[in-house]
């Protein structure tokens, strides 16, 4: 049932005076964006937002995750509705078991993924009744990566869904306790065919237990649970780092690609080709991948008849990078952490070369297409860049700066121009006084084609050691064409 949300009107001049001291300053005076393009804030205060949607008559949904990692709700997990008249109203906020993390309007309805527990989910929202429907495709979660989608295809019509993997790296790790193996320990990856493993085990301190215990563990297994070299290990359709599509009840899945280690932004030109933004391997750890490009693919086989996939194509995830270079390869060993070794003895051909590279430790977020004249750029591919984890994630300088942008993507030439930037380089809150952007994590054009809105997660603080997240940062900004 909706609900209204206390929100009020403000000025520029106050929007420079805000309480939360993490982010005292929205201005957007302080955004670059292409000469003939104007900026403005439309929505503030918002907590931990990941997903945007517009929807044909001009209302913006935003979820609000509810939580960083770990995946424990600490604020409301809601999906909120800004009407075209100003009013703002939550149209969902009975998330169970974890937070949303992207949305899509169809045929009247919101469907929303949803973070949580050992399985993503998805949820569909009738607008008019406030009905919530499960649906029938859970995938392997409880670990590190974020689902992706909801996105339905313009020419089919069907549902397009995926999920991330569950191990940072291919390997559950330690660091996976920080995220959410502590309350989900039997979690792991599942491969979308059968795969001979290498018996390339990892050895790491064991956080359950007193130092200095060890644990020994294999691609595709609990954290503590070893492989034997010449294991198989069976594909399952439901299955991690995978794509899929079925109907919009959610029945009748079809795996149309795997090994995307992050597929966490999914788009679709207006040709019905479908493009995923998928984030780099990390330079850490006792599996540690050096340089492995940010990327965005071009899943082909969603072009294919529905029902007609036997085969799912392979991204290369855990062993090939985007550069399409195996994991083991001399130009990814690391200056940080145990170098990486191979874990799958039978890989499947790879599905590369990628639509678009990247510089590593972009952190890529989600993406959109122009599919109008009167905006300018029309088919051209809209990315947020998220901003980097560095140090966390890598320890080399000429990564502290990557992201904290919105680019733009000839994904026929795989270039790329900046669309949206601070003045300075890094989140404004990096600047005193900057009012600019913090990290882009989601954009969607309006249904009037002049109107393209960019979710901002808001303060988001990186240290070689731990991630910190500001509640009441986010932000959505519009950009119209003049």
């Amino acid at each position: 049932m909706e609900t209204n949300v206390r929100a009020t009107r403000t000025t520029r001049e106050a929007l420079r005076r805000l309480p939360t001291s993490a982010r005292p300053v929205i201005d957007a005076a302080d955004v670059v964006a292409p000469e003939g393009y104007e900026v403005e804030p439309v929505l503030a205060g918002l907590s931990f937002p990941c997903g945007i949607e517009v929807g044909p008559d001009g209302t913006v949904y935003v979820c609000e995750g509810g939580s960083t990692w770990p995946t424990r709700p600490v604020m409301p997990a809601r999906v909120l509705a800004l009407k075209p008249s100003g009013e703002l109203r939550v149209v969902a906020s009975e998330v169970p078991d974890g937070g949303p993390r992207g949305l899509a309007w169809h045929d009247g309805s919101l469907y929303v993924s949803v973070k949580g527990g050992y399985r993503t989910r998805f949820l569909r929202y009738d607008l008019k009744t406030g009905e919530r429907t499960l649906l029938p495709i859970d995938l392997p979660d409880g670990g590190w990566h974020e689902p992706g989608g909801p996105v339905f295809g313009p020419h089919d019509g069907l549902l397009y869904v995926a999920q991330g993997s569950v191990a940072v790296n291919g390997v559950i790790d330690p660091e996976g306790f920080t995220v959410d193996l502590l309350k989900h320990p039997d979690t792991h990856d599942t491969p979308g065919r059968d795969v001979t493993l290498t018996g390339a085990n990892v050895f790491s301190r064991d956080p359950t237990a007193p130092f200095p215990f060890y644990a020994e563990t294999g691609a595709y297994k609990p954290y503590g649970t070893p492989a034997k070299k010449g294991e198989v290990i069976k594909g399952q359709k439901l299955c991690s780092t995978g794509v899929l599509r079925a109907r919009p009840d959610g029945s009748d899945p079809e795996l149309i690609a795997w090994g995307i280690r992050n597929p966490y932004g999914m788009a679709f030109n207006e040709d019905g080709d479908l493009y995923i933004a998928d984030n780099d391997m990390e330079e850490k750890g006792e599996r540690a991948v050096a340089e492995d490009p940010d990327r965005v693919w071009h899943v082909k086989n969603a072009r294919a008849p529905f029902g007609s996939v036997t085969t799912p194509d392979w991204y290369g995830f855990p062993d090939v990078c985007a550069d399409g270079l195996p994991v083991d390869h001399e130009s990814h060993h690391p200056r940080r952490g145990q170098p990486a070794r191979r874990l799958i003895a039978d890989p499947p051909p790879w599905a590369g070369p990628a639509a678009w590279l990247g510089a590593p430790h972009t952190g890529l977020g989600k993406l959109d297409f122009c599919r109008s004249d009167a905006f300018g750029h029309r088919g051209a591919l809209f990315l947020c860049q998220f901003g980097t984890y560095a140090p966390l994630n890598t320890d080399r300088p000429e990564a502290l700066n990557r992201g904290f942008r919105v680019v733009r993507i000839d994904v026929k030439t795989g270039k790329d121009q900046p669309f949206l930037r601070n003045r300075e380089p890094g989140p404004a809150s990096a600047h005193p006084g900057s009012g600019g952007l913090e990290r882009p994590v989601d954009c969607k054009f309006g249904p009037d084609g002049r109107t393209f809105y960019v979710l901002d997660f808001g303060v988001n603080t990186t240290t070689r050691h731990h991630v910190v997240a500001y509640a009441f940062t986010g932000v959505v900004w519009r950009v119209t064409r003049k």
